[in-house]
């Protein structure tokens, strides 16, 4: 059943959008793996690799997140994570699964290995909580990444890397009104995630026009296509379909043309196909954060705190990674990156 919710958006003052850079030396690039995958790989390959490593003890680490099978983005985010543990001298074991109840076992195997490090994402912060607990009781810092920015000070996080969704969704509304949009329609592909429905809630927020969720099944892009294709049938007037996941916007186009809809689309997050999509004028724009630099940055983390008791943010601000816009004046900056499969 399509589940949709009306707003009307109001004038909010703009915002300003933060982007965090950092730079790292000495990087050695590793191909990633399908994300969900239980880390066999990722030890075997950071067992493998020497150069340029660092001579510091032996770190175990564990990475747990929200990701769904087959998706690009979380791959980003574990290429940047693979590529910070094998400079760091770091066993990395990478989990990702949608089910918060597979994440917080996947949490309680890390302690059972007795890992120097935990990296989580906090899709939903409350199904988690007493792993995370666990964690830290147990004496193992955990650091967050990608989504629970409004959380991880409350699960008394070491440091947090990503993005601040509600802002984001607000630079997604004003960027809306720049360009003429009278009515958006924001496709959330899971619900429950507080993510995703910051970003929305924040385009609804400085969105001068009508704003509508739709609700779809994420695990099946036919299904996505076809629902996004009826809603559009339905309601000529929607001329903006915001997708939460870079994934989901090209099947957005396709139902917008299989409906006879103008509607144009834009995305939030970004991978290589995307990056294609703007330089053909598929999609129009994408907001950016950086997946794998959040991989990277979280490990990294962890290293220079069991080292050297360095706090990332001083322990009580997080570390942005995004939003940035990319669209057709700068996409071609990007490009040779994406291909490297680092943005």
């Amino acid at each position: 059943m399509t589940l949709v919710s009306r707003s009307r958006g109001s004038r909010g003052a703009r915002r300003a959008v933060a982007l965090a850079a950092a730079g790292a030396a000495g990087l050695l690039l590793l191909t990633g793996c399908s994300s969900d995958s239980g880390g066999k790989e990722a030890e075997e390959e950071a067992d493998d690799v020497s150069a340029g490593q660092a001579d510091t003890p032996r770190m175990k680490v564990a990475m747990i997140t929200h990701a769904a099978q087959g998706d690009p983005f979380w791959d980003t985010v574990r290429e940047g994570a693979e590529t910070a543990a094998a400079k760091d001298n770091v066993q990395l074991i990478y989990h990702g699964d949608p089910e918060v109840a597979s994440q917080a076992n996947y949490v309680q195997n890390a302690i059972d290995q007795d890992v120097d490090g935990i990296v989580v994402s906090l899709a939903n912060p409350d199904g988690i909580a007493n792993a995370v607990a666990d964690a830290q009781q147990a004496g193992i810092p955990v650091v967050g990444i990608n989504s629970g920015m409004d959380a991880w000070r409350d699960l008394d996080l070491l440091s947090f890397f990503g993005q601040d969704e509600s802002v984001a969704g607000e630079a997604f509304g004003e960027r809306l009104n720049e360009e003429g949009a009278e009515h958006a329609l924001c496709v959330i592909h899971e619900q429950g995630n507080i993510g995703l429905e910051s970003r929305c809630g924040g385009l609804a927020e400085t969105f001068e026009g009508e704003t509508e969720n739709l609700f779809v099944d994420g695990t099946d892009l036919p299904s996505v296509q076809s629902t996004i294709e009826a809603k559009l049938r339905e309601d000529d007037s929607i001329d903006y379909v915001a997708t939460l996941n870079a994934q989901f916007a090209l099947p957005a186009g396709e139902a917008a043309g299989d409906a006879g809809s103008d509607a144009r689309v834009a995305t939030f997050d970004l991978n290589t196909e995307m990056v294609q999509a703007i330089q053909d004028g598929e999609v129009q724009f994408a907001v950016d954060q950086q997946p794998y630099l959040q991989g990277y940055l979280a490990v990294d983390a962890l290293w220079l705190f069991q080292n050297n008791g360095n706090f990332s943010g001083g322990g009580a601000e997080p570390v942005l990674t995004g939003p940035a816009f990319v669209d057709a004046e700068n996409v071609e900056e990007i490009a040779e990156f994406a291909e490297n499969g680092t943005r």
